[in-house]
């Protein structure tokens, strides 16, 4: 059964230790990680947290930047995403989210020859510690710093090139819920999908990402989860909102509004 998670930027100004609690507190047992705030509380520590507190991890985020467009060299960047294959298999998460990098002063060709190498480098490492890559395109109006793969169509076509059961995509909604036909497409989508990230908006992004409660904006997500769920899809959808609309909201009202949301559009109740 698909279960519901909470991606760590959605409660931007909660500590990984508050998350935690606070997540186990309203009946959610499912968790996002975002790197930065697990190392400012400490790996081994967190990673005792989750298990002390019953919590699973849906993904872990992020690791990539294989262009150097971050300011990392390629050989650092691939460094940076096998320390994170450890500790996504560390913490038993189900992904671990990968950015390839934006496109920068490269050739599209030589930015995708990029991408491929490392995922050859990282792929059987990740498949020795049985985690799944979740590559993850974004909408073109706000991906120019963290992927030149801006459609599903790219990362699918990627998954299909390399071949490799540990590399999967990340649909998040907010990215892809305004490509024309995507419900349709969904069927022939799904067994390409590790993870299913659920965003809403009141306009296509341009810039920073602006992202508002889930059911307020315009994008279909109900008819998304739906159709997911009937094509198949029974891993994670985790909620991540971020932005203008979100940044000032009680996170307690936020976590109710979201559960409350997901189980009115799945098929059977949230197990927790």
């Amino acid at each position: 059964m698909s279960q519901l998670s909470i991606n760590e930027l959605t409660t931007y100004r909660w500590s990984f230790e508050e998350d935690v609690d606070r997540l186990a507190a309203s009946g959610i047992f499912t968790i996002g990680v975002w790197r930065q705030k697990l190392s400012d509380f400490g790996e081994e520590k967190g990673i005792e947290l989750l298990s002390d507190k019953g919590l699973r991890v849906s993904s872990l985020s992020w690791a990539g930047g294989f262009t150097g467009s971050d300011g990392r060299s390629f050989k650092e960047s691939v460094s940076d995403a096998l320390d994170a294959v450890r500790l996504a298999a560390a913490m038993r998460a189900a992904s671990l989210i990968v950015y390839s990098g934006a496109r920068g002063g490269h050739t599209s060709n030589h930015a995708r020859r990029l991408l491929k190498t490392a995922l050859a480098e990282v792929l059987p490492v990740a498949a020795e510690c049985g985690v799944t890559l979740a590559v993850e395109p974004m909408h073109a109006g706000c991906a120019s710093d963290c992927t030149f793969l801006t459609s599903l169509k790219e990362a699918v076509e990627l998954a299909e090139e390399v071949a490799s059961p540990r590399l999967k995509i990340a649909f998040d909604s907010y990215h892809v819920g305004f490509e024309p036909g995507l419900l349709a497409s969904l069927p022939a989508i799904v067994p390409h999908i590790g993870l299913v990230q659920l965003g809403d908006a009141k306009q296509p992004p341009l810039g920073e990402q602006n992202r508002c409660r889930l059911g307020d904006g315009i994008i279909p997500v109900a008819s998304i989860v739906e159709t997911l769920v009937d094509c198949g899809y029974c891993g994670f959808f985790e909620v991540e909102l971020i932005g203008e609309d979100v940044e000032s909201s009680d996170y307690f009202e936020l976590l109710t509004h979201s559960k409350r949301a997901f189980e009115s559009w799945h098929a059977a109740p949230h197990v927790g």
